[in-house]
């Protein structure tokens, strides 16, 4: 998929749609509590998950992806903490670095012949370093840098979660704050691995890496703006407190208003724990990516490494179950009924059937019909004594319904005498 596409759809379709729907049943999901829990925990773990998975992708695009997933479901966390406004704020700061992320990502691939696989690349900053700005400003709003345009959002919804003091805001946080790490993680070890480490790709790529064109940069550099000043500029229009930006559009029931409590009663800790787990998740992905790269080779170098390794990088296997134990059985269950119920029952039953029954039926008994006077007399000789056995049967075998059937037949057959040619003439 061209990078163009992949950020048009992270950035304002993939993550809209279904948040939107969301936010524009508030009214509905307010008085019902379940959902909201279940939204809640939905959310944060979704985003850790997706955080894990991202650890060790190898596909540029995709440790970009599974970045979108997990920022999802913090926008989808907040909705089930009630905090529809801090919910759509996250979406439109998201859509600002996400998209440079993924432009920047596309003009990375474009100048070094099409790689996407970040162990092939490395030492792209003296050769990027427009591109390398881009990302890295990105990078660091996608992980709430202090005043970067996602710290406006990101660490609300954390600190909001906090806020709740029960259960599901708890589990919220504690979920949140370890992605927030993750992410630090994950974004780093891209910007090491495809900037800052020693050159890993064939020589004739990088002697043709290049910027790209004006038509790049414009909307890179644009967007990186945007990444940087968006949040400090709009975040009081969308969550600020005496704000009424949106009005009667999102329904927030007053009980479930928790803004001041994450605002004004949090501890220090809890506010910073985010931040914190950011820079210790980004300097760490400095230092086993960029200072000492052979310590990672070592941690997988083992069997628990590996199986870790395989874990995350499969995405917990859910695609071999989903293929296995859904898609395959479904293609089984398909492939049956259409040929057991649909080619099968259905043809032979239905109109298919009926026709070719029909039709064979008349072929036979125009067979019958063949000319020779010889076998009309077999004809006649064998109904007559099949009458003759309907006529003696009862002495045979004494059923009620052959009765009926016998006297049924005399009745015809002395009717067709009776009304014959010959006895009307006589």
């Amino acid at each position: 998929m061209p990078t163009p596409v992949s950020a048009l759809i992270h950035a304002a379709t993939l993550v809209t749609a279904g948040l939107y729907l969301l936010l524009r049943s508030s009214p509905l999901l307010e008085y019902s509590s379940t959902a909201l829990l279940i939204i809640t925990l939905t959310g944060a773990t979704t985003a850790f998950f997706a955080a894990t998975c991202g650890l060790v992708q190898n596909d540029l695009k995709r440790i970009i992806a599974f970045s979108t997933i997990s920022q999802l479901g913090y926008m989808v966390m907040a909705v089930g903490l009630s905090q529809y406004n801090v919910a759509l704020m996250h979406v439109v700061n998201h859509a600002f670095f996400k998209a440079l992320l993924f432009l920047g990502a596309g003009a990375v691939i474009h100048s070094f012949s099409d790689q996407q696989d970040v162990r092939r690349f490395g030492g792209l900053i003296k050769f990027l370093p427009f591109t390398y700005t881009a990302m890295l400003v990105g990078s660091l709003s996608l992980l709430a840098t202090p005043w970067l345009t996602g710290f406006y959002s990101k660490d609300l919804i954390i600190e909001l979660a906090y806020g709740q003091y029960n259960f599901s805001g708890i589990y919220a946080f504690l979920l949140g704050s370890l992605t927030a790490g993750l992410t630090a993680f994950y974004s780093f070890r891209l910007i090491c691995l495809v900037f800052l480490t020693i050159p890993n790709g064939p020589k004739q790529s990088y002697l043709n890496a290049h910027e790209a064109n004006n038509k790049v940069i414009i909307p890179l550099f644009l967007l990186a703006l945007f990444s940087i000043f968006f949040g400090f500029i709009f975040s009081d229009l969308f969550v600020g407190m005496a704000s009424d930006f949106f009005s009667n559009a999102l329904f927030i029931k007053p009980n479930n208003i928790s803004l001041i409590e994450a605002e004004f009663s949090l501890p220090l800790i809890i506010k910073l724990l985010p931040a914190l787990l950011s820079l210790f998740g980004a300097s760490l992905a400095i230092f086993l990516y960029h200072k000492s790269p052979i310590f990672i080779i070592d941690l997988t170098d083992n069997f628990i490494g590996q199986n870790l390794y395989t874990f995350f990088n499969g995405k917990y296997f859910f695609d071999i179950i989903y293929n296995n134990y859904f898609i395959n059985k479904g293609l089984d269950l398909g492939y049956k009924i259409s040929k057991v119920l649909d080619r099968g029952i259905i043809e032979m039953v239905g109109p298919y059937g009926l026709s070719h029954t029909l039709t064979n039926t008349g072929k036979n008994i125009s067979k019958l019909d063949t000319g020779v006077i010889t076998t009309y007399s077999i004809y006649i000789t064998l109904s007559l004594l099949s009458l003759i056995f309907l006529i003696f049967a009862p002495i045979l075998i004494d059923t009620s319904l052959l009765n009926e059937i016998r006297l049924f037949i005399i009745y015809v057959a002395a009717l067709i005498i009776v009304l014959s040619p010959s006895n009307i003439k006589l």
